[in-house]
């Protein structure tokens, strides 16, 4: 069997990260937004029901920060096979 050039090796690893991430995205907007929100709704923040906020803000924010996660990983992961600038 022909081992992976290292091309198919950066390209499997970014989607590996890609879908660990859209996983996270999904479980915090479908699943705390909606499938969670009567058990989330027992707990506040800022005044609001925690699935409430999840709902219209949280999910948001968390997409946001999976941004920057990304962003970050992608650039450790040029450096790691010599694809930075």
């Amino acid at each position: 069997m022909p081992q992976p050039t290292q091309k198919q090796r950066y390209w499997r690893t970014n989607l590996k990260y890609l879908s660990i991430l859209l996983l996270i995205w999904f479980i915090v907007s479908y699943g705390c937004g909606i499938l969670f929100k009567d058990f989330l709704d027992h707990f506040q923040i800022g005044g609001f029901k925690l699935g409430f906020w999840f709902a219209q803000q949280g999910s948001i924010y968390v997409f946001v920060i999976l941004i920057f996660v990304y962003v970050a990983l992608m650039n450790r992961l040029d450096k790691k096979y010599g694809f930075d600038d």
